[in-house]
């Protein structure tokens, strides 16, 4: 039997640029201690396969999701970024295989790795087992976390997605949002 499990760190990175060199970068946690443990989500769906998914359809998933949740509250659609999809990528492959702690460490060097110059960022990160829709749980819980909602709520305009899933069946997923200038 597999047990069914979503951990979602309330983790939100503000970041605000004036340039893109990192004096320029302010970073601002907007998440409390409380909010950084772990959380078991009591959500009742089927359990899916290990390594069933495929990431592109997950990583469309969550790009529809959050643009659905954005237009229903009035906000404008964010415009998905091929080069900050791959950042968010490299990240959730990174995160899945634990090459880095499932965190938002590198944020940072992530964002300044993307050609866009840039107003301000954010991102979200979630991970999750056992659940055959892994993207409705991690847009449910970011939508649940204060300090995720205000990323998704944020003025933003470009939006990358990175999913991995690793050989426990691990969904990691990371959503990074831009203001462009």
């Amino acid at each position: 039997m597999i047990r069914q499990t979503a951990f979602c760190f309330a983790l939100s990175t503000l970041v605000f640029a004036s340039g893109l060199t990192a004096n320029s970068i302010t970073s601002q946690s907007q998440s409390s201690q409380s909010d950084q443990s772990k959380s078991l989500s009591t959500a009742s769906s089927k359990v899916a396969p290990i390594n069933n998914f495929k990431t592109t359809d997950l990583e469309k998933s969550v790009f529809e999701q959050i643009n659905r949740y954005r237009v229903a509250k009035g906000l404008s659609k964010l415009t998905l970024d091929a080069r900050i999809s791959k950042q968010a990528r490299i990240h959730s492959q990174n995160m899945a295989v634990g090459k880095v702690p499932f965190s938002h460490k590198g944020f940072e060097k992530r964002v300044n790795s993307i050609s866009i110059g840039y107003q301000s960022a954010s991102e979200n990160v979630a991970f999750n087992q056992g659940y055959d829709d892994p993207v409705a749980e991690a847009v449910s819980g970011w939508i649940k976390s204060p300090g995720h909602l205000v990323n998704i709520k944020g003025n933003y305009n470009l939006t990358g997605v990175g999913v991995a899933v690793n050989r426990e069946g691990e969904v990691y997923l990371t959503q990074l949002f831009l203001r462009s200038r």
